[in-house]
């Protein structure tokens, strides 16, 4: 038998590529051959990113999203129905592409879950499979659950809360566990994560057919550990815990992200004060109206703190992003604005007080893994979930609050970050926290023995 070749394949997402492409690397230093398959669009965005891998252990390769050139390929109902179509023929040509030009043929499949129809292929192929799910173990759990919602009534077939305008539970929180985040009903990720009725249910259907791989995979890793989710992971059984991913264990540059990282922010962090900086960073999805944006331009510059703000080139509504008048002499040295970070290094820098996160799960898990505490600003999908986490359950961070108008205003985030930054405990529990997650990917640890266990059974 030739060397363990597996064929990795995330959902076309910012969110998703990164721990995929992480989980990757830490197989290719174990001497396991890795085919990572973006798409076109992906895969062109993550060289103009980075350029090549340098070490030549990760075979970046790809397939067509069925999308044209300049469709909005954040319209994730547009891209999900796309794929949906093009994804099974293309994968199985390049499957066997790949085989037919490879003495090492591919002797796994291991996919994102939210790309269960990868899954479907390889095992219509007979070839193993791996699901991974790379956020929260808890919203795979409330995903398997669906069936059990429909049944006791809070969701209708369609997966909506409300019908004919009236709420079907008046807005019941939903709870798995005792120990686990109580989930408002609007919250649930189908729902947030486009206005549009028919995007919901093409969302609802995608996320329930992918339940189904759950059961059907050889195995169902997770980013996460028994230390952060132990009441979710004892829901799901068969999921195991092998995260989180750490960024310091790298290949080189090759990250997966989709923009340039501009690394002189780090030397301008060397200048600051230790435990000053207020890091402020809103994923590859949150986009804001003028208004809001203005808002917290403001809110960081009455902090009176040094701050550092990923402000993305399509952060805004608009082609333009319209500071404050004045805004930028007020702030001077005060602070330092880049278009994407190198957030990993950022939040291991002693400059770092607090950071300002929308939760995604890769910046939840980076902030955990260096002990940062947050101010929560969920966005969608299953980034409200998280907040619950940093602030209800591990108790390391604070939620902001929207006044009437959904506005998070200037005042609330001075107020907050002064709160967050003014009580120790926040820092105390952070630091406990990365402490616990830390030994779990050390060695013996919880997660690096789900991983060892896992590299054995490739390599078998």
């Amino acid at each position: 038998m030739g060397k363990p070749h597996v064929v990795v394949i995330p959902y076309p997402a910012q969110g998703h590529v990164i721990p995929l492409m992480e989980l990757s690397q830490n197989l290719a230093k174990q001497g396991i051959k890795i085919s990572f398959v973006n798409t076109v669009f992906n895969h062109k965005r993550v060289l103009d990113a980075f350029g090549v891998d340098e070490n030549g252990l990760l075979h970046l390769l790809s397939v067509p999203d069925g999308l044209e050139d300049g469709e909005d390929r954040n319209q994730l109902g547009k891209l999900t129905e796309s794929l949906c179509q093009v994804i099974p023929t293309q994968l199985k040509e390049l499957i066997h592409k790949v085989n037919g030009s490879n003495d090492d043929k591919i002797s796994c499949v291991l996919a994102d879950i939210s790309m269960g129809l990868a899954l479907d292929v390889a095992a219509e192929l007979g070839i193993p499979t791996v699901g991974l799910w790379p956020a929260a173990v808890l919203q795979l759990a409330v995903l398997l659950r669906v069936p059990k919602l429909i049944d006791d009534g809070l969701i209708d077939e369609n997966g909506k809360t409300y019908q004919d305008g009236t709420p079907l539970m008046k807005h019941k929180m939903i709870q798995l566990s005792p120990m686990t985040p109580s989930i408002h009903p609007m919250n649930l990720i189908w729902l947030n994560l486009d206005d549009s009725p028919s995007t919901q249910k093409i969302m609802f259907d995608f996320l329930l057919r992918n339940n189904k791989v759950v059961e059907t995979t050889d195995w169902v890793l997770c980013n996460s550990s028994l230390e952060l989710e132990l009441q979710g992971f004892n829901l799901v059984p068969k999921v195991l815990p092998i995260g989180p991913f750490l960024a310091t264990n790298r290949l080189g540059n090759l990250s997966g992200n989709f923009w340039l990282e501009d690394p002189t922010c780090l030397q301008w962090l060397d200048q600051q004060s230790p435990g000053s900086v207020i890091y402020v960073a809103f994923g590859s999805f949150t986009v804001f109206d003028q208004i809001q944006f203005q808002e917290l331009a403001l809110g960081l510059e009455i902090t009176e703190r040094p701050f550092l703000w990923v402000v993305r080139e399509d952060i805004t509504k608009g082609k333009h992003h319209n500071y404050p008048k004045g805004f930028n002499e007020r702030v001077g040295n005060q602070c330092r604005i880049v278009s994407w970070a190198p957030q990993a290094a950022v939040l291991g820098h002693s400059s770092i007080a607090c950071f300002i996160s929308h939760c995604g799960w890769n910046s939840t898990m980076e902030g955990v893994s260096n002990g940062v505490p947050f101010l929560c600003w969920p966005y969608f999908a299953d980034q409200f979930l998280n907040e619950s986490y940093i602030s209800d359950i591990w108790k390391i961070g604070l939620k902001l609050q929207k006044d009437e108008g959904g506005i998070i205003r200037k005042e609330e985030i001075k107020s907050k970050v002064e709160q967050l930054v003014g009580d120790e405990n926040f820092k105390t529990r952070a630091i406990e926290l990365k402490q616990m997650v830390t030994k779990s990917v050390g060695d013996g640890g919880s997660s690096d023995k789900v991983f060892k266990n896992f590299v054995q059974w490739l390599k078998s």
